[in-house]
């Protein structure tokens, strides 16, 4: 292994904030990376990290070669992709990650078509509902709901993201169709909550135009969009959803939208986010293929509600 390879190495111990992290990464032993860091050390001629038996910090040299070392994976990455340009063929690995239910629904059926036409193209997909570090784990796109709070990373709009409320047959049956948004407060309500966000209430926009909202008597709480449907198809919650969690729930009548004539604040839209404005050929042309099988005005899901344009808008 040469200087190069150890001083990256270095950044991912750093970036991932232990040894043990960056050698999962990797799938090599821990003491792999122990080893090689000391390497560095001898060959540079400096102490670059203090260790104990549990942490470690970064000497004044160690700081110095980091920003370095950042700055040597950024050439590199840039160099890569300007050779990767001149391909005629598109090649090489696109890295991808979304949430559980993009890329199930939304981006393997592009991955699919993507490989039949670029077969050189391989294809790397976690899902996985937290954030990860784009540029730390070499990602090339991200898909995720909302834009991202890192100024450095690159963000493109795909869709909108429109909410609605829904329930079950059996659940109207049981406790009877709402009239008001003010109905809904003490009816038993499934809703997303996760280490980062909790939905708590409706948002809405009342007659005046102002930014109202109506508490929510949450009694299931779950981080899979999926397995919120699932609750309220059991018709025992009723479940404020992103359109884009909806299959043919709402044609089939197994779910049935509640309170249409209220306006309901938008959500965070879908993007594609990335960390270079230079994309390589691989991943526009992905990145394009997203964007046309999803829909320019109206997404694509938006397709399986009926009449969903004359729905929880202003009229």
């Amino acid at each position: 292994m040469d200087t190069t390879s150890r001083l990256l190495m270095l950044l991912e111990v750093v970036e991932r904030g232990s040894f043990a992290k960056a050698a999962e990464t990797r799938n090599i032993d821990r003491s792999v990376i122990s080893k090689q860091i000391s390497r560095l050390e001898d060959d540079l001629g400096v102490r670059l990290l203090n260790r104990t038996t549990r942490s470690f910090s970064l000497t004044a040299a160690g700081a110095e070669m980091i920003k370095k070392a950042a700055e040597l994976r950024e050439l590199l990455a840039d160099t890569v992709r300007l050779a990767e340009n001149y391909h005629q063929e598109p090649r090489g690995v696109l890295k991808i990650t979304s949430s559980t239910i993009i890329g199930r629904r939304y981006l393997q059926p592009v991955i699919n078509d993507f490989q039949k036409r670029f077969p050189q193209v391989e294809v790397e997909l976690r899902l996985d509902d937290k954030l990860v570090d784009l540029v730390s784990e070499g990602f090339d796109l991200a898909f995720r709901v909302g834009e991202p709070k890192d100024s450095s990373l690159i963000a493109r709009k795909i869709a909108r993201n429109r909410l609605l409320l829904l329930a079950a047959p059996e659940f109207i049956n049981t406790y009877g169709m709402p009239k008001s948004i003010d109905d809904l407060a003490d009816l038993p309500a499934a809703s997303y909550s996760s280490t980062s966000l909790r939905v708590d209430g409706i948002r809405y926009i009342d007659h005046q135009g102002d930014i109202q909202e109506q508490k929510i008597k949450s009694v299931f709480r779950a981080n899979d969009a999926e397995v919120l449907v699932e609750k309220t198809l059991s018709g025992t919650t009723y479940v404020l959803a992103p359109a884009f969690i909806i299959g043919d729930e709402i044609k089939s009548g197994r779910l049935i939208p509640l309170l249409t004539d209220v306006n309901l604040a938008q959500y965070s839209a879908m993007y594609a986010v990335y960390p270079h404005r230079d994309l390589p050929v691989r991943t526009r042309l992905f990145f394009d293929a997203v964007k046309e099988y999803i829909g320019k005005d109206i997404p694509l899901w938006e397709k399986n509600i009926p009449d969903f344009e004359q729905m929880y808008t202003s009229r």
